[in-house]
């Protein structure tokens, strides 16, 4: 999936900037990026940098975006937040 690379590029990049402290929140507003291949590109950007990335909290979408049982594709906001050890 071509949004999977963009998706590490732009995590990697940003990670590069990172000094240990540093706070990272990333965010995927596609349906077709599940939480778990969210947290592998997440994880596999980690590692390209070189960085020890420590998951704080998972994130979705607020209360004004219910999601269906009729359509679960309505979840489709996903965010990490993290820190560099």
């Amino acid at each position: 999936m071509k949004a999977a690379r963009g998706y590490k590029d732009i995590n990697l990049l940003a990670m590069k900037l990172l000094n240990p402290g540093g706070k990272l929140f990333t965010f995927s507003c596609s349906g077709a990026m599940t939480d778990d291949l969210f947290r592998k590109v997440v994880d596999s950007a980690a590692a390209d940098a070189g960085i020890d990335f420590r998951i704080t909290h998972w994130l979705s979408q607020g209360p004004d975006h219910p999601v269906s049982s009729a359509y679960p594709e309505g979840y489709y906001l996903k965010g990490l937040a993290g820190v560099v050890l």
